[in-house]
């Protein structure tokens, strides 16, 4: 039995949510709609299981039933699944049961009977991610888990923290606020668009680093273009040198598969709204447990909370269902499982740009190379404006896309998920054609 079997069978549906307790889980699927889809994508799933990844993604009956699992509108075409993506009915309703049950009794219900059971759901995300369940804490976001470490973290005026012009914007700005008013030094490095060796992504950082280097935080897929960084090669050089890794990985995690130990970081931060299919508002931080003492929590923690990794949740009142309903998203990652739905988001993004990538004035952001990207992706029209071009799809033809202008390039930002149909990827490289042979449309 593959590897692929034996995560399939350890997440049975029944297993998992039975171990929440109460029956609650089991309610979450009560809707006789949506338990039919579930047990159809199980049946499927087990027909195709003795097949590689790499034919499972090309098998069009099978991501069929994914596609039916999702109530997404067919009226337009969303290749913008990098913001955040619509979950399956499964975890919708899932949310919208637990917010029900909840609102009996609140304060009884909420914190006594619901909130106690997120730990199951911190078990099944560190079992994704590969790490002991005692350094995962649940958030709302990659955003609010990235800032709980970059703020949360001990320098000195003149300590320098390094990263890359693409990162996310809202962590360089996290940073530079603390270079106004701590005196940090924040070292910012360009890294090579779409290079032909991957290995040319970790020398800027090799060269920018400096005795006065504390930390370097690496984007483990750019949310710009896609690019899958060397991440394990710059975790590795760092902890030679006496440096702390963080990882943004808000893209990357439960879209290609990996586990904690290929990274080798000391610091992770995601979000599960993304390509976890979780409700909207749910995230992970990652913190070694040797150092969750030394960070400080985002919001106060008492000190008898110092060694726990729960103190970085604590936010106030929240509510437990969308914690809990990541729980059905978990079920869905796994059913399918993490190596079949890789192949296929990195089938359907081939797909599109191998359809593209012989037209005239045509160009890509983005490598081929299957280590460099998967899902995401970023092309770009010679002569004509990505903001002009995203305009004209959604007005004229309701494609959404991401329009992305960079200093240092600009292109589309295109993301299909596992519920697009290769229709609508060719509706949309039919139009891009047209678009470079004749240029946007006078209106």
């Amino acid at each position: 039995m593959n590897k692929q079997t034996n995560n399939f069978k350890d997440f049975d549906r029944r297993k998992f949510l039975s171990s929440v307790g109460k029956g609650f889980g089991m309610m979450a699927l009560s809707s006789a709609t949506v338990a039919s889809l579930f047990e159809k994508l199980q049946a499927k799933t087990r027909e195709i299981e003795h097949l590689s990844p790499a034919q499972v993604a090309a098998d069009e009956e099978y991501w069929t039933t994914i596609q039916q699992s999702f109530s997404v509108t067919r009226g337009i075409v969303n290749l913008n699944n990098g913001g955040v993506s619509p979950s399956p009915r499964i975890v919708t309703e899932a949310f919208i049961r637990y917010t029900w049950q909840q609102e009996d009794a609140t304060a009884y219900t909420m914190w006594q009977l619901l909130e106690p059971q997120s730990e199951t759901i911190r078990q099944g995300l560190a079992e994704i991610f590969g790490c002991d369940a005692e350094e995962i804490a649940i958030t709302r976001n990659a955003s609010e888990s990235l800032e709980t470490l970059l703020m949360g973290m001990d320098f000195k005026p003149g300590d320098e923290i390094l990263t890359t012009t693409q990162d996310y914007p809202r962590m360089l700005t996290t940073l530079k606020q603390r270079e106004m008013r701590e005196g940090l030094k924040l070292n910012l490095i360009k890294v090579p668009i779409a290079p032909k060796d991957v290995a040319d992504l970790a020398t800027p950082f090799e060269r920018a680093i400096t005795p006065k280097t504390k930390l370097i935080l690496v984007s483990h897929q750019i949310n710009l273009t896609g690019q899958i960084m060397p991440v394990r090669k710059v975790c590795e050089m760092a902890r030679a040198k006496g440096i702390e890794t963080i990882v943004d990985g808000a893209h990357a995690f439960a879209q290609f598969d990996f586990k904690r130990d290929d990274l080798q970081c000391d610091y992770y931060g995601t979000s599960l709204h993304k390509w976890l299919y979780a409700p909207k508002g749910t995230g992970l931080l990652y913190v070694k447990k040797d150092k969750i003492p030394k960070v400080w929590a985002l919001m106060a923690s008492e000190d008898k909370n110092k060694n726990d990794i729960r103190k970085f949740e604590e936010i106030g009142t929240h509510s437990a269902a969308m914690r809990l309903a990541i729980g059905e998203a978990i079920l869905f990652h796994n059913a399918i499982g993490g190596k079949r739905k890789e192949a296929r988001l990195r089938y359907l993004s081939r797909y599109w740009m191998n359809k593209l990538k012989d037209i005239p004035n045509v160009g890509f952001n983005t490598s081929f190379d299957e280590n460099q990207s998967c899902a995401i992706s970023n092309v770009k029209v010679e002569g004509i404006k990505p903001t002009d071009i995203g305009s004209y799809l959604f007005a004229k033809h309701k494609i959404f896309t991401t329009p992305i202008i960079h200093e240092e390039f600009t292109g589309i930002r295109i993301t299909p998920n596992v519920y697009t149909t290769l229709w609508e990827l060719d509706r949309f490289c039919d139009i891009m054609a047209k678009i470079a042979k004749n240029g946007l449309p006078k209106s």
